[in-house]
């Protein structure tokens, strides 16, 4: 362990500052919105969204994630292995239109021996809300720290550029005017308060934004409507990754046509955040035959923990190994059905047998003491998100919890931004 390494550590484990300035919070998110009650609503209704804290990490660790973003894209953009990870997928997510995809999120954790690999998400909400929560932040952590791998007055301008160049890359120079932040119902979303700051910062910058219910848009005359006026582009925040609910059958329709610009997308979402493909990421050999080169897979051999399909072949093995595993549905989101081995019941087991289950290999998250409201001292778990658009780190956060999952309902968690001390970092806190 580098001594910076250790220096982290002492500050997770020893720091008890509550570094959230709530006033400068709230004045951010009533100044986003021109509402003084907005910030009022969002603690009332999220109280554990954003925690009072903040979550520290070794600079080499910044670098070792960026190297893993850079190692995973190299290789998903290999034409051998997207022929193997496509091969399982549903025909949507054949049709390449172009964009890359907005806001991937690589969430790893911690350990003694540098970051591991938990998941990639494609559709990974948080980063608008984590960026105004970064400006609210006491000075009391020193200057050494700092938030992120982009300026955070520069990161708003920055998004708008992703998604412009989303549109750039499928429609050229033709004017972006009208944009769908879409979700299933998007009011009963825990994440809704972000979809208004985006509705807000596209409007900014002269785009037109709607927050609309996938279910409720229309294909009709070649384009895709919603309340009566054509749509030029559509920020998926779907969890129907593949757009099959028979309610988003327009979208689908609008988006195989190439009709609308999507992002992110299902080819996005089969490329990288399918489960299984952890299984493929880390296998050096599957990989070497891709052509993947010995710089990427030296990168991820480090990164990946062993992850395994689910099968009749191996199940008694996983079974009587459970202790060691934790287990994932290729397709879940949200630590939604996911389990530690140590607490599998038989019943549970059977249910992952007859569904399409991974088993990764557990890696501890990282550990964070805090001060409670009330006094008492916490021990709450962390993982660190990358926040990526072709293949740089625009921005990390942590998600601090206790449970087996993220869960934004522990007292004391919730969002949470990362520090990188450099030397001299003892002592602060």
């Amino acid at each position: 362990m580098t001594r910076l390494s250790g220096i982290a550590e002492a500050l997770n484990r020893n720091c008890r500052c509550k570094t959230v300035d709530h006033e400068a919070l709230a004045r951010a998110l009533a100044g986003e919105l021109h509402d003084p009650d907005f910030s009022q609503w969002v603690r009332t209704t999220r109280p554990h969204l954003f925690s009072d804290t903040a979550v520290f990490a070794a600079p080499r660790w910044a670098e070792a994630i960026q190297a893993l973003v850079r190692a995973v894209e190299a290789v998903a953009a290999l034409p051998a292995y997207q022929d193997r990870v496509l091969a399982a997928a549903p025909a949507i997510a054949h049709f390449n239109p172009g964009p890359r995809g907005v806001f991937f999120g690589y969430d790893v954790h911690l350990t003694s021996a540098g970051p591991r690999l938990i998941e990639i998400n494609t559709n990974a909400g948080g980063a608008l809300l984590n960026t105004v929560l970064a400006r609210a932040q006491r000075a009391c952590c020193r200057p050494w720290a700092v938030a992120g791998a982009v300026a955070l007055d520069a990161l708003e301008d920055e998004f708008v550029m992703m998604f412009r160049e989303e549109w750039r890359r499928q429609r050229g120079e033709a004017p972006l005017l009208r944009v769908a932040i879409a979700d299933a119902a998007p009011e009963t979303q825990f994440l809704y308060p972000e979809f208004i700051l985006f509705q807000r910062l596209f409007a900014r910058h002269g785009i037109e934004a709607v927050i609309a219910d996938a279910a409720s848009m229309e294909w009709r005359d070649g384009a895709l409507h919603h309340a009566g006026r054509r749509l030029d582009m559509v920020y998926n925040r779907l969890t129907d990754f593949y757009f099959a609910a028979p309610e988003h059958a327009a979208l689908r329709a609008a988006y195989s046509a190439g009709a609308v610009v999507v992002t992110p997308h299902p080819r996005a979402h089969a490329l990288y955040a399918d489960k299984r493909n952890l299984v493929l990421l880390s296998d050096p050999a599957a990989l070497r035959a891709c052509g993947a080169d010995e710089a990427a897979l030296a990168v991820l051999r480090a990164a990946l923990t062993p992850t395994v399909r689910v099968d009749a072949g191996n199940a008694a093995q996983l079974w009587a190994e459970r202790r060691r595993w934790f287990f994932k549905p290729a397709s879940g989101y949200g630590g939604k059905a996911v389990y530690r081995g140590e607490k599998l019941t038989r019943r549970v087991w059977r249910d992952i047998l007859a569904g399409a289950y991974v088993a990764q290999e557990y890696a501890p998250p990282g550990e964070r003491m805090l001060k409670l409201d009330d006094g008492a001292d916490a021990s709450l778990k962390f993982d660190l998100r990358a926040y990526v658009y072709a293949s740089r780190v625009q921005l990390f956060a942590a998600r601090l919890y206790q449970g087996q999952a993220t869960n934004f309902r522990t007292p004391g968690g919730g969002f949470a931004p990362v520090y990188f001390p450099g030397p001299g970092a003892i002592g602060a806190g």
